[in-house]
């Protein structure tokens, strides 16, 4: 068994996105393209209480070349896109959307909490897609939240989420492009985990909602991502004195190894791509909301 160690840490930015929605972004930063590889972005939702009236979310937009994944904690979102697809993602769900050829699609809190007001928590992960897959057609999975597989230590002490891998004898239900790992943890204080991971692929973890664990000897706190460098294992545990239990995404996935282009919502593998998804999206080829 070969413990992976932490290479790198970002802590979480704070900053705004689609019509003005608060999110905290671990990544990208300093962190090297090719140690994240096929990861592109992280955004936590929130959490985030709104008053009514106050509720923003992130109206038309395009996409092209990767896929995102939204998973939802608490609150409601509402989506609709151009190829008149529509749906609610509601606490617990998992909308995996294959952006692929191009899609123009909104993602707005639900009508309830836009008139109502009510808290907001959730995540969405950009993940890019290998060239021969990126003008696929676009499709989604949405896998509501007692679809989603979850399991238990033998001890209680730590629970997982299964969205994408496989953890304590459980395997996703999702389809991916490429092999990936997404599973959310809710360790206890006391909490041990070795969970075994393919050695040729990137992992990535984040902590959030207030706790902290040690991986390999070092800690990583609240709003903090670690690139954990090559092995065979990861390791997540608690301190049995902790005043509370720690939430981890694990986020683990084989590199593409590819020319990465970005601009905007466009992740392509070279500028004449992306010059040709922006004539495209401008000349209605992505369709309209």
């Amino acid at each position: 068994m070969q413990l992976r160690r932490v290479t790198y840490r970002n802590k979480a930015k704070v900053q705004q996105e689609g019509g003005g929605f608060w999110v905290r972004r671990p990544f990208p930063g300093n962190v090297p393209p090719s140690v994240s590889d096929p990861f592109l972005l992280i955004d936590e939702m929130g959490p985030a209480s709104y008053a009514p009236g106050e509720a923003v979310g992130a109206p038309a937009h395009p996409h092209r070349g990767f896929e995102t994944v939204t998973y939802m904690l608490k609150g409601t979102f509402e989506h609709r896109d151009s190829a008149g697809h529509a749906g609610s993602i509601e606490p617990g769900d998992v909308q995996w959307m294959t952006a692929g050829s191009g899609v123009v699609h909104s993602e707005m809190p639900s009508k309830a909490i836009m008139e109502q007001g009510g808290d907001v928590h959730g995540f969405q992960i950009w993940l890019n897609l290998p060239k021969a897959s990126k003008m696929t057609s676009p499709r989604y999975q949405e896998v509501p939240r007692e679809q989603i597989p979850e399991a238990v230590s033998e001890d209680g002490l730590a629970k997982v989420r299964v969205i994408a891998g496989e953890a304590l004898g459980v395997s996703a239900v999702i389809d991916t492009h490429t092999p990936i790992v997404y599973q959310h943890w809710i360790l206890e204080p006391g909490a041990k985990v070795l969970q075994p991971m393919s050695s040729d692929h990137n992992a990535l973890l984040y902590v959030f909602n207030g706790g902290e664990i040690e991986t390999n000897g070092e800690s990583v706190v609240d709003a903090e991502m670690v690139v954990l460098a090559n092995g065979d294992t990861v390791e997540m545990q608690v301190s049995a004195d902790a005043e509370q239990a720690a939430e981890v995404l694990l986020l683990a996935g084989k590199p593409l190894k590819e020319p990465v282009a970005r601009y905007g919502p466009f992740v392509m593998n070279s500028m004449e791509e992306i010059n040709q998804a922006i004539l495209d999206y401008q000349a209605g080829k992505m369709g309209a909301l």
